[in-house]
């Protein structure tokens, strides 16, 4: 199968000998497919390599965009396949059709699942093939998610909540027990309140759980999108025995109450490893749980899914592809710039150079590249690490953040050894690194040969597909988005506008997911002159704009004129200098 996959591969011209031959022998070495080690080098996208596979299979192709990845809603498929079996065999019934299922499979070969679904449907079985991430997405949607939270939550102040079972067969916890207290009558139901809180906030997209108490009442919000949305709280008794349940997994001090406490635990929900943040700091009416959800299975580490414009993607991915240099990339926290660089890492990856990276956490798992976990608490600091570094024959080296003096240094000497280098800064703009790195002690003279390119980038909400309503915003707000994002007036015929309304299909918020915006600046000579001469940010910025590189305004109002976003959601995210 490998071999005539990857003929079609090249037959189409997706992919180049010398590619196949490095997938081929990644996949060799670590017992995968050639597909899945496709994709993971970025050769081509999943969509790409799932439309070759079903040449090979002599199959049709489904997939949203041509319309076939779309179950149909009356004919009652979730009762012949059920959302278990879907999500944990990578499997969506789209149509019946005279005594015949059809149905789109991940993998087509898998013949021990195509007879399970003829059984459990009575019915034969018409075979499509569709992406992972696709199956994924419209098992997500086609099944929909009960109010769970709402249901436990009226069920614990009944004495039938007390008695209930409270363990839930798709919510495993790794490396931490189930039971708070087996001598305790009402163990059961507060762990079940723990799980319908968690299953809750993954099936929203929930990245944080805030729960705190206040005088009369008991706060309970999940962060969906960078915004904070009121859920149904727990009542007041019931959160004491929450929060010991959660410092329980995640190995905390229960009768610790008066310092804040970090720790984490993992659980398996839905076929899927999430990790789950913990920090518990104590306040006036009594202790803050906050839990950060971090759930690898939503993380997008292709390049040409982040939310690059074509301009700005082949800019930064010729820095990255140079033998030594600086580039830094700047935005506040949580504004997806691990996620950035993993993937522009995951992009160059190459079996002829090493890869080596420290963070703080690391937050996604890279195969073949060295990932170093920084602990201050044992003297392994950013600077202390990078030293260290130098010392294993790095080509490619990402440092999670330059923080300090040191660790500023020790990028720099790195760069000019022969190293490329890629961090991240907080600071408000792209430009706005160099005035800092300079602060930060580095010499104007050396950052001006090692400094490659710098980069800034913010996360907007994108709009609902199945609730966005089009308007005709004012003219003065075209006239603004005509001036900032550099287009043709004449292209402002073209532009259709759109608002967020709200669905159950987006919880009520009117948006589903983000994207990324940037500004991505490759250094020039006229700004290398700048910053060895006079460091002056005003005149940097200008000679940017005379090149035409698009800023981060500039890039958020090729999302809305595109239909992705609203005209609110990048006014309130960027300013007219950014």
């Amino acid at each position: 199968m490998a071999k005539e996959l990857s003929e079609i591969l090249v037959e189409q011209g997706t992919l180049t000998q010398e590619q196949i031959k490095r997938a081929e022998m990644y996949a060799r070495q670590n017992n995968t497919t050639l597909a899945d080690a496709v994709v993971l080098f970025g050769f081509a996208t999943e969509e790409q390599v799932t439309s070759a596979q079903a040449k090979h299979f002599s199959l049709p192709y489904a997939s949203k965009e041509n319309g076939i990845l779309i179950p149909e809603r009356e004919q009652n498929l979730q009762k012949i396949i059920p959302e278990k079996f879907a999500r944990e065999n990578l499997v969506v019934p789209l149509f019946v059709e005279d005594n015949e299922l059809a149905v789109a499979l991940y993998d087509p070969s898998n013949l021990f699942l195509i007879d399970n679904i003829r059984m459990m449907a009575g019915k034969e079985v018409q075979a499509f093939v569709a992406s992972k991430s696709q199956i994924l997405a419209t098992v997500d949607s086609f099944y929909g998610h009960k109010n769970l939270l709402d249901e436990v939550v009226n069920e614990t102040g009944s004495a039938k909540g007390a008695a209930a079972t409270a363990t839930d067969e798709d919510v495993q916890i790794e490396g931490g027990s189930l039971d708070l207290d087996k001598s305790s009558a009402n163990s059961s139901q507060y762990i079940k309140l723990v799980n319908a809180i968690l299953k809750q906030a993954i099936s929203e997209r929930t990245s944080d759980i805030h729960l705190e108490m206040f005088d009369e009442r008991v706060s309970l919000r999940f962060r969906i999108d960078g915004s904070l949305y009121e859920r149904t709280p727990p009542n007041k008794d019931s959160v004491a025995a929450i929060i010991s349940r959660i410092k329980i997994l995640s190995k905390l001090d229960i009768a610790e109450k008066r310092l804040p406490q970090d720790g984490s635990f993992t659980i398996k929900y839905q076929n899927r490893s999430i990790e789950v943040r913990v920090s518990v700091c104590p306040a006036v009416y009594g202790e803050k749980l906050v839990l950060r959800i971090l759930d690898r299975g939503t993380g997008e580490m292709n390049v040409d899914k982040l939310g690059f414009e074509p301009e700005q993607k082949k800019a930064f991915l010729e820095a990255a592809n140079l033998p030594h240099g600086l580039i830094f990339l700047t935005g506040p926290t949580g504004s997806g710039k691990s996620t950035t660089l993993n993937a522009v890492l995951t992009t160059i990856r190459t079996p002829e150079l090493n890869f080596m990276t420290l963070e703080d956490p690391v937050e996604y798992k890279l195969a073949g590249i060295s990932q170093v976990q920084v602990k201050p608490q044992i003297g392994l600091t950013f600077a202390a690490g990078l030293r260290s570094f130098l010392r294993q024959d790095p080509d490619v080296i990402l440092v999670g953040e330059v923080r300090d003096n040191e660790t500023a240094e020790a990028c720099l000497k790195a760069a000019l050894t022969g190293h490329l280098v890629l961090s991240t800064l907080h600071t408000n703009d792209a430009l706005g690194a160099i005035p800092r790195l300079i602060d930060m002690g580095m010499e104007p003279f050396l950052l001006s040969s090692s400094l490659a390119l710098v980069a800034a980038q913010r996360l907007v909400r994108i709009l609902c597909p199945y609730c966005k309503v089009p308007y005709q915003p004012d003219p003065s707000t075209i006239a603004k988005i005509i001036n900032e994002g550099h287009f043709n007036p004449r292209d402002a015929n073209t532009w259709t506008f759109y608002k967020a309304v709200g669905c159950p299909k987006c919880v009520g918020t009117g948006y589903m997911g983000r994207r990324a915006i940037y500004e991505v600046y490759r250094i020039n000579e006229e700004v290398r002159n700048i910053i060895y001469k006079t460091q002056d940010l005003i005149a940097m910025r200008q000679a940017m704009n005379r090149s035409g590189v698009l800023n981060l305004r500039g890039n958020g109002w090729r999302k809305v004129v595109k239909g992705l976003t609203t005209v609110e959601e990048i006014l309130s995210i960027t300013t007219e200098d950014e």
